[in-house]
């Protein structure tokens, strides 16, 4: 009969083997990018829609006219919304949009304080299938989601935008590498369909 110190001792060792088998999510590095058009950039929010599950939350960085209200309506229309109805929600603070998961689109410009932060009711957000996209996130980092998809926008030149995607946990760490291949992908499609320009026949000799 074996003792109580020899039956700890192994179901300590099979705990150790069962922690030492499970392997930690893979984050994938961040991917940067360069947006030549609003069209691009409206390109990625389509990517990113497509391949969203449910419960994801966007934070999106970047000064004025850098195209964050341009990629949430790419993600709009990911998601099967009506993008045209997106503007930057700006006085109303969140609107909501509903394709084949509720978007909740918010924009913390005009937030203050702590307290007008807690008013807005941004919090409510963060469960169950909508997914939420936050313009000025920096001004919502002591609320958001430690597990969410980072996008930092900023100017290169007066239609160029460098775009940097970061994932911070699991759920982001998904739709960053779905969202990269569709976009890629797409984009490679593009390149091998594009029609040639037709080759310049050469002046007859005389």
């Amino acid at each position: 009969m074996r003792s109580n110190s020899s039956r700890r001792h192994e179901t300590k060792s099979r705990a150790n083997i069962s922690r030492s088998s499970i392997r930690p999510a893979r984050v994938p590095a961040p991917w940067p990018l360069v947006s030549s058009s609003q069209q691009d950039t409206h390109g990625l929010g389509q990517a990113i829609g497509r391949n969203l599950r449910g419960g994801e939350t966007i934070a999106l960085y970047g000064p004025l006219g850098a195209g964050k209200t341009a990629l949430v309506r790419g993600i709009a229309q990911g998601l099967g919304a009506e993008s045209s109805a997106v503007s930057s929600p700006t006085f109303v603070i969140i609107h909501e949009y509903q394709g084949r998961l509720p978007l909740a689109h918010v924009d913390l410009y005009r937030v203050r304080s702590s307290r007008e932060l807690d008013s807005t009711g941004l919090l409510d957000y963060f469960s169950g299938a909508t997914v939420t996209a936050v313009e000025w996130a920096d001004k919502g980092a002591t609320v958001l989601p430690s597990d969410r998809l980072d996008i930092v926008l900023s100017h290169r030149a007066p239609r160029i935008r460098v775009i940097r995607l970061r994932a911070t946990g699991p759920l982001s760490a998904r739709l960053l590498t779905h969202a990269k291949s569709c976009y890629e992908g797409k984009r490679a499609k593009q390149t091998t369909t594009r029609p040639r320009a037709p080759a310049r026949k050469g002046r007859a000799r005389l």
